[in-house]
């Protein structure tokens, strides 16, 4: 038998933290004691906080102590074994109700610690949203470069015709050839409209102060259709600059926020603004091997009735709307601008809460990205 040798060129040292925080599954470590002290980068998008801020404190600050966790986590202790649990309902006071599975091993070198596994079960259903969301801005586009060309010609025939016929027509006629221009130009107005979506020209853009555009748009609408509506902001003052477009930049978070002020109650209406950073989350660069890091996440969140589960998966198609007198473009426009800038949106939607997430990138060098 031929003697087999064995490679022993030894590979590169590869650092447990580089793995851990590739997985995407949420990974606590629980001391003794109930505090906090090592989690990974989807822990930090779990509970939507970093992990300087995570680590240290009891995990009751961010679980309520009666949920299921607490009693998986006893009995792993008493046990000594792994325990896990499918489908538990995940209340937490910061990101609201989760459906995840639960995994808990107890640490055999450490006394009492453990380590909890979360794996949520609307990642899929998010990662979908990302792709709708894309898939929604180049369908938009595609609709209005037809209907510019397709609708806007004929309609001036139309209106024209109406308009020799209205010379010779009596009096009750006439009404009706008003008729046929005023909607002939609604219809070109509502295409104007959409212009928007058909405008490939690259973006012009810089680094921008996402904070000072967030205190504008909320000026803005303090002001004008959000005026009984109170307004709560969590910002993170050390974020670095977006990578953007000022002008379009408030008009993502306008749309939103009128959104968000249009759902509540009027007299108990209430709008979270909130900035965070946030590790790993990429996305391709189409037509390169590279890959766009968008760890600024801005939420806007409000208390109104919520959105009906039948819209979600066309939320950000045009012409999607519940309000009686919407065209339905809100949305649409927002995941254009969005996707313009190589970012991401989601949303999370229940009665009392509905948060939109708008994922983004950043200046990282004087370049550019």
């Amino acid at each position: 038998m031929a003697n087999r040798t064995r490679n022993t060129v030894p590979g590169p040292a590869i650092d447990a933290n580089i793995i851990v925080n590739a997985l995407t599954t949420a990974v606590l470590v629980i001391d003794a004691g109930g505090l906090i002290r090592q989690v990974n980068t989807a822990a930090e998008q779990l509970f939507d906080s970093s992990r300087v801020y995570l680590c240290d404190c009891p995990l009751s600050d961010f679980v309520p102590e009666d949920s299921p966790l607490f009693y998986l986590i006893r009995q792993a202790r008493m046990d000594g074994a792994d325990v896990s649990e499918h489908g538990v309902f995940l209340d937490t006071p910061r990101t609201g109700a989760r459906t995840v599975t639960i995994r808990v091993t107890p640490l055999v070198e450490m006394t009492g610690w453990v380590m909890v596994a979360l794996q949520e079960h609307s990642i899929a259903i998010k990662m979908g949203q990302h792709m709708t969301h894309r898939s929604a801005a180049r369908s938009v586009a595609a609709m209005a470069a037809m209907l510019a060309h397709e609708v806007k010609n004929p309609l001036s025939g139309i209106r024209g015709a109406a308009q020799l016929l209205e010379q010779n027509a009596s009096l009750e006629d006439r009404a009706l050839t008003q008729l046929i221009c005023d909607e002939a130009d609604r219809i070109v107005a509502l295409v104007n409209r959409m212009d928007v979506f058909s405008d490939h020209r690259p973006l012009e853009r810089d680094a921008v102060n996402i904070h000072r555009v967030l205190e504008h748009v909320r000026r803005v609408s303090e002001n004008g259709f959000a005026q009984k509506i109170r307004f709560v902001e969590a910002y993170d003052p050390s974020l670095p600059p977006v990578f953007g477009n000022r002008d379009q930049l408030i008009q993502i978070f306008l749309n939103l926020i009128k959104n968000a002020a249009e759902a509540v109650q009027e007299g108990r209406g209430e709008i979270l603004l909130s900035t965070a950073y946030q590790q790993g989350v990429r996305v391709a660069v189409p037509g390169t091997n590279t890959r766009m890091h968008l760890p600024l996440v801005v939420s806007v969140q409000d208390n109104g009735a919520g959105i009906p589960e039948d819209l979600w998966p066309h939320l950000f198609d045009a012409f999607v709307t519940t309000k009686p007198t919407g065209s339905g473009l809100g949305l649409a426009l927002v995941a254009k601008i969005v996707n313009d800038h190589g970012g991401l949106i989601e949303f999370d939607s229940q009665p009392g809460r509905t948060i939109f997430r708008v994922m983004l990138p950043i200046v990282v060098s004087d370049s550019g990205l």
